[in-house]
């Protein structure tokens, strides 16, 4: 099975607000998965999809073991990323050439769990051909769906949700128990706004008529009820009725030849002019962003000489204040987030205004602008804080690399962008997807550019890491040509140095060594100190360590070490780590080196580096083997086999790199005999990447199954 296991607990966001209304629905719904395992939530905007399937996740997540997860998809504009936006999701890194679906598939195949895919519609086809992959392929797998239409695939169910329920503005009021969900709604949402509003037999009649008039639309009814701020109840009435008046002849009820649709854009489009000038511009172009976004980000994109940035802390705060925008906090600070039915109005008018390509572009570049600088800062003391505002901010980037894309004459800045993000790629778990953007952007621009050059080389080291050697050496065979064409020294040591990763996994150590050598002698020439070329430093001391010269590998290492520590870096330190600690182990130093092997595997671990963490528990496995522990080493075995076929080939094919592996398995099957081990290695295929670096690192947490396992074999 493929992927490291999902966490046990899922990850659906807190409650933000009741759900009001909705019990007939979630008692529907929990039946409908009595009947099959898919669902889907249909409905107009505005109706309450997204928050009704919370609802009914957070209800059944008991039921699955593994967990229910929300995979939110109104920011994703390419349908070939979905597999890889639900792998991210559910934590599954998978570094191998592999299709997502493939790996989505084998990783889900054992699992029980709830998914949640919401907002479907304009991903149709592509979430349809998701859902009957995974269906098929995990049969404790369950599906519940959110769209404006069902999505076609066969087994599935559909609660097509309606509006709340109404009151007739003419009937007597009801007592609180008894009031109809949409009142009830307002009631809630308005009491939220202002501090103190209720329902009584003053208001009663307003109230149910307003509700009426907004045919018991959520979100139209939240909406109205921020509005109270600014208005008391009989102006909101009479501003809204004055609204509806325009959509009929003025001479019949207005209320009878108002569709839900209707009502719903009536009340965005009554609150878009209650909003400033400013407010309506800055809500348009707000509509650029994916996700969520911070207030740096919509002070670049969307800021000009109509609406300055130093404007756009109380315009944001006075979209707030008329329910347009919602802020919500994360580990990077405070972000801002336009709900989908809302976002589409601003595109629109965004559209009417003649601006999307302009903003668009603006998007881009803040992106691009943002990618660099994490580039230029990664070799720095910074890398966990890049990683995770850069995992953030990944829906962004994402649509910015495909504006990239998919714009007139854009495609070079694709290059440009999706190269710069080589870091990215590489060091923190993103290879498949990483080779996805620089393959297309490749595609479409084939001029010889330093853009291409390095987008040729990233493109390479990528296909590198995924075991991929043959198309590895056809992208960084060209990519050093380009660099030569375009005079390019900087991407030609990059070309030469990875070329010697693909000799040092293939075992030409002469090779490997003579293109190390080349690299870090262009490197120095052109006075680079990065993460580079300490990387370059670190791979060469693998190289001649495994030549037989450990004490001039050791001396490589310790320098890449002081300069890591030096600049505060850790991602390659880590591999550093890896060489010393063998080291230590062959000198005899086992606690040393049992040290230094966890710490590798710690750091790796951080940055989603597989590679590097499979690297360090194959040697703790050996240490294991070799120091009387020979349970715990096959089962950190079988943990490292799990972990490589995500990755690549194990090990790389490579006899050197295999050796350790090698040498450990031989220990433990002597010491427990062929049937044990293979009972331990199975138990250590069984545990999750979260619980195989766990154990790695010498903890022992209650999940663990292996302790109770182990001493039953003994």
């Amino acid at each position: 099975m493929a992927g490291a296991d999902v966490l046990r607990k899922g990850d659906l966001v807190p409650r933000s607000a009741a759900l009001v209304g909705r019990q007939a629905e979630l008692a529907e719904l929990r039946r409908l998965f009595g009947t099959g395992r898919m669902v889907t939530v249909t409905g107009v905007g505005g109706v309450g999809k997204t928050r009704v399937a919370l609802e009914c996740a957070r209800d059944l997540e008991d039921l699955f073991r593994d967990g229910a997860w929300m995979v939110p998809l109104s920011g994703l504009r390419d349908g070939s990323l979905l597999g890889h936006a639900i792998a991210r999701t559910l934590r599954v890194v998978d570094q191998t050439a592999r299709p997502q679906l493939d790996v989505l598939a084998d990783h889900l195949s054992g699992k029980r769990l709830l998914l949640v895919l919401d907002t479907c519609e304009h991903l149709r086809d592509a979430c349809a051909g998701v859902a009957e992959v995974l269906l098929k392929a995990a049969p404790g797998v369950h599906l519940l769906a959110t769209s404006r239409q069902a999505l076609g695939v066969g087994g599935e169910r559909v609660l097509k949700l309606a509006p709340l329920e109404t009151a007739d503005p003419e009937a007597a009021p009801a007592d609180a128990a008894a009031r109809p969900a949409a009142v009830a709604l307002f009631e809630e949402r308005a009491a939220s706004a202002t501090g103190g509003f209720a329902v009584g037999d003053g208001n009663w009649r307003t109230v149910a008529r307003l509700c009426h008039r907004l045919e018991g639309l959520p979100l139209a009814l939240e909406l109205a009820a921020g509005q109270l701020r600014r208005f008391s109840l009989e102006q909101l009435s009479d501003r809204l009725d004055d609204r509806f008046e325009m959509l009929v002849d003025g001479t019949a009820d207005a209320s009878k030849h108002v569709s839900r649709h209707d009502a719903l854009r009536t009340t965005v489009g009554w609150s878009h002019e209650l909003c400033t000038s400013q407010e309506r511009l800055l809500w348009a172009r707000l509509s650029v962003f994916a996700g969520d976004f911070d207030q740096r980000a919509v002070e670049h994109v969307c800021s000009d000489g109509v609406l300055p940035a130093d404007r756009v802390p109380a315009t944001l705060a006075g979209l707030i204040d008329k329910s347009i925008l919602s802020r919500v906090g994360d580990e990077t600070g405070v972000r801002y987030r336009l709900l989908d039915t809302l976002r589409e109005y601003g595109a629109e008018w965004l559209g009417e205004l003649g601006e999307q390509e302009e903003v668009r572009g603006r998007h881009r570049d803040w992106y691009l602008r943002l990618v660099e600088q994490c580039e230029r800062e990664w070799f720095g003391a910074g890398q966990k804080e890049i990683f995770t505002r850069l995992l953030g901010e990944h829906a962004n980037v994402s649509a910015a690399l495909d504006y990239c894309l998919t714009a007139p004459g854009e495609a070079r800045t694709g290059l440009r962008m999706a190269g710069a993000l080589c870091f990215y790629w590489v060091g923190c778990g993103f290879l498949a997807e990483g080779r996805y953007w620089l393959d297309r952007a490749l595609a479409l621009d084939a001029a010889p550019t330093p853009a291409r050059a390095k987008a040729l080389w990233v493109d390479g080291y990528i296909a590198i890491k995924q075991g991929d050697t043959d198309a590895a050496t056809v992208l960084l065979d060209a990519g050093r040509a380009t660099a030569l064409q375009t005079g390019d020294t900087i991407a030609s040591a990059n070309a030469v140095h990875r070329l010697g990763c693909v000799a040092l996994v293939t075992d030409d150590h002469a090779q490997a060594a003579t293109h190390f050598k080349d690299a870090l002698a262009a490197y120095d020439s052109l006075g680079e100190l990065n993460t580079s070329v300490i990387m370059a430093r670190a791979e060469y001391a693998m190289t001649v360590a495994f030549q037989g010269d450990l004490p001039f590998a050791v001396e490589l290492c310790e320098e890449v070490r002081a300069i890591s520590e030096e600049h505060g870096e850790q991602w390659v330190k880590a591999y550093a780590l890896y060489v010393l600690a063998f080291a230590a182990w062959t000198g005899g130093r086992v606690e040393e080196a049992t040290d230094l092997a966890r710490e590798c595997v710690n750091i790796s671990r951080t940055f989603h580096d597989l590679v590097c963490a499979v690297l360090g528990i194959e040697l703790l496995a050996m240490f294991h083997a070799a120091g009387g522990r020979p349970r715990d080493a096959a089962a950190l075995q079988g943990a490292a086999e799990r972990i490589w076929r995500t990755v690549g080939l194990p090990l790389f094919g490579s006899a050197y790199f295999n050796a350790p592996h090698g040498e450990g398995e031989a220990l433990a099957r002597r010491a427990l005999g062929d049937e044990a081990y293979g009972h331990f290695f199975e138990q250590g295929m069984d545990l999750d990447l979260d619980q195989a670096v766990a154990f790695a690192l010498g903890e022992r947490p209650n999940s663990l199954p292996l302790t109770e396992a182990s001493d039953s074999r003994r």
